[in-house]
């Protein structure tokens, strides 16, 4: 493994670069971190890939910035662009979960000649590669499934909530969008649990902050097609991104093909990840 230091900006970022062979970088959600690719990682590396994980600004040991504009779609977008750049890599394939699906969505759109393919678990594209409906709609018509979303934007009272007890304030998170609450270890549990009290969490909930922003920033977009080669991999029981939610992406993403896990929730390539790992190295394996 080699760890580089890589700067966007102001920001600092330490990517693990392993293996050889075609590249795949990998983008992890929230609230996670790189680790949570530690069981594809291995997987992709003996078949043949080079893979690059990173944790995304804002997260453990990125740069966490104190501006909320920091962490704008578009400045993650950037950060992606700069690890490609300072590992000398043309184009890769990136994999994304979560938020890492959204910025893997923004870079398909906004760097295209980047891209080689595209895999994204649990959140289609939908002709927004933003991702959310602005907070107004949430508040209106979705409050019940982004009710977390919605306590993010009231004030710092996540800080506040996390800073009270922060193994409860992560846990919550786990348990209640995963399937079977058992999928992570208590060692897995610690790692994490470990990154963020080191860090805080203003910086990955600054990223739901500018919700509004991405919109405004990239309505120009609003409508793009990807072109690329794209695996959507979908959980049948993710209580936040419902499968119905994949239905007719073939509007936007024309050469795209769906494969749906059974019995997993919101995280899904630690939840189930010998069938993610079956599913991606399958689809590789077909368009090489």
């Amino acid at each position: 493994m080699t760890i580089r230091t890589v700067h966007s900006g102001d920001v600092r970022l330490q990517a693990d670069d392993v293996g050889h062979g075609p590249p795949i970088v990998m983008l992890h959600g929230f609230p996670e971190t790189a680790y949570s690719w530690r069981h594809q990682v291995p997987a992709l590396v003996d078949a043949g890939y080079r893979c690059v994980t990173f944790d995304q600004r804002g997260y453990g040991t990125a740069s966490h910035p104190a501006d909320l504009d920091a962490y704008r779609l578009e400045n993650l977008v950037a950060d992606v662009v700069a690890v490609l750049d300072a590992l000398s890599i043309d184009k890769a394939t990136f994999v994304g979960h979560d938020w890492g699906s959204i910025v893997l969505w923004s870079t398909g759109v906004l760097h295209p000649e980047r891209v080689d393919r595209l895999v994204s678990l649990n959140v289609p594209y939908r002709g927004a590669c933003w991702g959310f409906p602005t907070t107004d709609v949430i508040r209106e018509l979705l409050a019940d499934r982004f009710s977390y979303i919605l306590r993010f934007l009231d004030g710092d009272k996540a800080e506040r909530d996390f800073a009270a007890d922060p193994a409860r304030w992560l846990e919550w998170f786990y348990r209640t969008a995963a399937k079977r609450d058992d999928f992570m270890t208590e060692d897995e549990f610690t790692v994490y649990l470990g990154a963020f009290t080191g860090s805080g969490v203003t910086g990955a909930v600054s990223w739901y902050r500018n919700i509004d922003r991405n919109a405004q920033d990239l309505a120009a977009h609003l409508g793009a097609t990807i072109e690329h080669p794209t695996l959507l991999i979908a959980a049948d029981s993710d209580p936040v991104l419902p499968l119905s939610l994949t239905e007719g992406m073939e509007r936007w993403v024309p050469n795209s093909t769906r494969v749906v896990i059974d019995d997993c929730g919101h995280w899904t390539q630690q939840e189930q990840p010998e069938r993610v790992n079956d599913a991606l190295l399958t689809w590789l394996a077909a368009g090489d």
